[in-house]
């Protein structure tokens, strides 16, 4: 079983498309109308949607280790920051983390993508 991932709003629609072609299931936070929405409602959604938020905002870091704290469940988080890796790299190393891990693996972990 893969990992089914949500965008969040300051990730490139690139990534999204890129992911696709590859057969990853990806939702983007502007497909599912939570692009106004905070990072809190943003957690929340991907979390009852069974998917694995992938940000490059690093205030997310800190709502995950808050949800962490207060034993609040979450599908899971995976971090870049946005200068410290290229789309292409998003792409592969995303690609990789939906096709080998199960969801199980994600559940309320953070997970942090290499720099390029």
């Amino acid at each position: 079983m893969s990992v089914p991932l949500y965008l969040d709003h300051h990730v490139k629609a690139a990534i999204a498309t890129g992911l696709r072609t590859r057969g990853v299931d990806v939702i983007t936070c502007a497909e599912d109308a939570t692009n106004q929405a905070d990072d809190d409602q943003i957690l929340n959604r991907a979390t009852q949607l069974g998917r694995v938020v992938f940000t490059q905002d690093d205030d997310f870091l800190v709502l995950a280790d808050r949800w962490l704290d207060d034993g609040r469940d979450f599908a899971g988080v995976i971090y870049a920051e946005q200068l410290g890796i290229t789309i292409g790299q998003a792409i592969r190393d995303l690609e990789l983390i939906a096709k080998v891990f199960d969801p199980a693996d994600m559940k309320n972990r953070i997970e942090f993508l290499p720099y390029s």
